[in-house]
């Protein structure tokens, strides 16, 4: 997973930094709300750690602007923030910018690892999920309908196109559909046309 940092704290972020890549995972680190904001549209992300209170941008109003830049079409980043606050209501309002996911500093090894653990899951099925709405997209784009009024000949049974041209059933409907045919005899055609098969 490539997880971006944003940590003002020297000690809290080369530990954090270290743990990580210890864990196998890609590390991104920035220093401020500011920078961090900079990699976000830049890099392609699957997990931000964002300290609460940091300079220039906190990890609150990051929260908003990356879930912003989702509903804008960009991919899903699961959004952890680091917080000393303890409160409910902060804890709260973390949530409700649009963190997935807290973590108290000064945070627990194997706290964080679970959470992360977490994380990697919900990041999977989103791409997951991604992936099956664009195959449906793709899908629905390449199907041709027939829809509307058909204006087709009472007798001969051809049908008008646009341009005003006739056409065999058979054409017309292969060009507008992904239908294919297969010929064959109904009963009251084979005894009209082949009376002797009986």
């Amino acid at each position: 997973m490539r997880i971006l940092i944003a940590e003002d704290d020297v000690t809290s972020r080369i530990v954090l930094e270290r743990t990580l890549a210890k864990w196998g995972h890609e590390v991104i680190v920035t220093t401020n709300g500011n920078n961090a904001w900079e990699s976000i549209q830049r890099e392609r992300l699957d997990f931000a750690i964002l300290d609460w209170m940091m300079p220039g941008t906190d990890g609150v109003e990051l929260c908003r602007r990356i879930r912003q830049m989702e509903s804008a079409g960009s991919g899903y980043i699961y959004v952890i923030l680091l917080t000393a606050k303890s409160l409910r209501e902060d804890i709260v309002n973390g949530l409700e910018a649009g963190a997935d996911d807290y973590v108290k500093k000064p945070f627990d090894h194997a706290e964080l690892r679970s959470r992360i653990k977490v994380g990697e899951r919900v990041v999977e099925l989103e791409r997951a999920l991604a992936s099956k709405i664009a195959s449906l997209e793709k899908a629905l784009a390449d199907v041709k309908q027939l829809s509307g009024l058909i204006p087709i000949c009472m007798h001969c049974k051809r049908i008008r196109d646009d341009k005003d041209y006739w056409h065999s059933v058979e054409s017309y409907i292969t060009e507008h559909s992904e239908a294919m045919f297969s010929h064959g005899l109904c009963p009251e055609c084979l005894d009209k046309y082949y009376p002797e098969s009986e």
